[in-house]
């Protein structure tokens, strides 16, 4: 059970992470905006990270990614990061949470 709540510990940490990590050109987190699909934790407290760019052509493809990589490791929980790019499904507006909206006055 302590092992469970580890996990969730942790998860949480990651999520707090991501969320102080911007896109330089849109004043809001690449959480909030849905650049994150997906993360991955396994019980080795290895992390996967799904995430995409606003665009192929984004001016920060090589640098966030990069900066994604190296918060999450700073995490003490965390034992090994991997990062995966995708743009299937390609970024859009919709899978901004509300409150990216509202802080873009997309609401």
């Amino acid at each position: 059970m302590e092992n469970e709540i580890d996990m969730n510990a942790l998860g949480e940490s990651i999520v707090k992470v991501l969320k102080t990590i911007f896109d330089p050109e849109i004043p809001v987190d690449i959480y909030e905006l849905g650049l994150i699909y997906d993360v991955f934790v396994n019980e080795n407290r290895e992390v996967k990270i799904l995430m995409t760019l606003t665009s192929p052509n984004c001016p920060v493809a090589e640098t966030l990614p990069m900066e994604v990589k190296e918060k999450v490791s700073s995490i003490n929980m965390v034992k090994d990061v991997e990062l995966e790019l995708t743009f299937d499904p390609p970024w859009n507006k919709d899978l901004m949470s509300e409150e990216a909206k509202l802080e873009l006055g997309m609401l």
